[in-house]
């Protein structure tokens, strides 16, 4: 089996959406509405940007399944996700969560009904797209890159507030162990 088996993809972005709703559900529901400068989301904005983004992959190379995607047909993917997006804006932060824990559910389990070769077709793009054609496993795997981007931010976000990072804890508390057995 290759890695982009779809099981795969599915483990690893489970692995992704585990973390970013940790870190959801460290930072305080006040906080939800922090925004760490001028002109960028809140927590709140980006958790649920976060939450809607898999949904337009998901549509294009299942439920569509194009081969070729024009800019309208980008557009009219773009236009759902902001309107599902839209309709989390002003939740509570238990709402967010469930949203993170059902779309990225949702996502992983159709992801891991993907084989191989499904993973390995082609999707064309019009000029000035570069490159021209890409595998659905490289455009899917950039739902989980999409995601880290902002969990990372999220994660500097936690550190605005105070809050040291779970997977730094982690990391710290491992070094640690380390240490002392040494």
């Amino acid at each position: 089996m290759t890695y982009y088996a779809g099981p795969d993809l599915a483990r690893a972005f489970r692995t992704v959406r585990t973390n970013t709703i940790q870190i959801a559900q460290e930072i305080p529901e006040e906080q939800y509405g922090f925004r760490p400068a001028p002109d960028t989301r809140t927590v709140a904005e980006t958790l649920a940007h976060m939450a809607a983004q898999t949904r337009w992959h998901q549509r294009l190379h299942g439920v569509d399944k194009k081969t070729f995607v024009a800019f309208d047909d980008f557009m009219s993917y773009m236009k759902d996700v902001g309107a599902f997006e839209a309709g989390l804006a002003g939740r509570t932060k238990a709402d967010l969560i469930a949203a993170l824990e059902a779309e990225g559910e949702s996502f992983s389990t159709w992801l891991a009904s993907l084989s191989s070769d499904d993973l390995g077709q082609v999707v064309g793009f019009p000029p000035p797209i570069d490159p021209p054609k890409k595998t659905r496993f490289e455009m899917l795997l950039s739902a989980k890159e999409h995601e880290m981007h902002h969990r990372g931010m999220l994660m500097l976000v936690e550190r605005l507030l105070g809050i040291v990072p779970h997977l730094t804890r982690a990391r710290q508390e491992r070094a640690a162990a380390a240490t002392a057995r040494s």
